[in-house]
């Protein structure tokens, strides 16, 4: 086993999370297939097993203290998979679908679908241009994603996903109050509402952050726009224009 179990499940128990031998074994696989692909793409930074235990599995994972994921989910600007891979193997009641602009990344996540015999649908998009498709437009139960982009520009790639009723997931490694307080007003506007945020420390990596952002209304048809107004002109409230 090329993962040290012993270290996963005791990083998992902080978050009341408890995994099967056979579920641990699909995971250092897929930790298995992401050194082998990473030595000839980058799709990590993180590419020691200890460090894609913590900073990318159990990081993942912790979701699923704060919230029981049951339905479909789509992962925006998936990478290498996280978080719904993790949340994908460790979760049976869950349909995921992986939206990434990067074609080797989606056939990596392809890849180790296949090798771990799971079923999920990819996407090879931008996140802007495949919300404007029907049958992803507001489909969506849940959307994650674990990205540098500011909450404000993710709510707008994220938010036009998911029905009324359902959850945007975004995962930070910061500290996020000024990010949130920014991102209140594309909030609004997208059609969601702040549910909660909950911080939590990721063994000896930090602090991360969980944003629960509720979808209350249909988003606009116009929204997303595409890249170059989302970063030029971004909706912002009229009391800071």
């Amino acid at each position: 086993m090329i993962i040290s179990k012993e270290l996963f499940i005791n990083s998992l128990k902080p978050f009341n999370i408890t995994l099967t031998d056979e579920k641990i074994e699909m995971f250092d696989k897929y930790a298995s297939l992401l050194i082998e692909w990473n030595s000839k793409f980058n799709l990590t930074a993180i590419k020691d097993p200890d460090g894609i235990v913590v900073k990318h599995f159990v990081d993942s994972l912790a979701v699923l203290s704060e919230n029981k994921l049951e339905g479909t989910l789509i992962d925006v600007g998936t990478g290498a998979g996280f978080p719904g891979l993790p949340l994908l193997i460790a979760n049976d009641n869950l349909e995921v679908t992986f939206l990434d602009s990067t074609g080797k990344k989606i056939k990596f996540i392809e890849t180790v679908l296949d090798e771990l015999g799971l079923f999920a649908d990819t996407v090879n998009a931008r996140a802007e241009e495949a919300a404007k498709d029907e049958f992803l437009r507001e489909s969506f139960d849940f959307a994650t994603a674990r990205a540098v982009s500011n909450l404000r520009d993710l709510s707008e790639y994220c938010l036009p996903f998911v029905k009324v009723g359902g959850k945007f997931i975004s995962m930070k490694s910061a500290k996020t109050d000024e990010e949130i307080k920014d991102a209140k007003e594309a909030i609004r506007v997208l059609g969601g509402e702040i549910e909660k945020v909950n911080s939590f420390e990721l063994a000896d990596c930090g602090e991360r952050t969980l944003i629960f952002i509720k979808k209350v209304r249909p988003t606009p048809t116009k929204y997303p726009r595409n890249y170059s107004q989302i970063v030029k002109n971004p909706i912002v409230s009229r009391e800071t224009k």
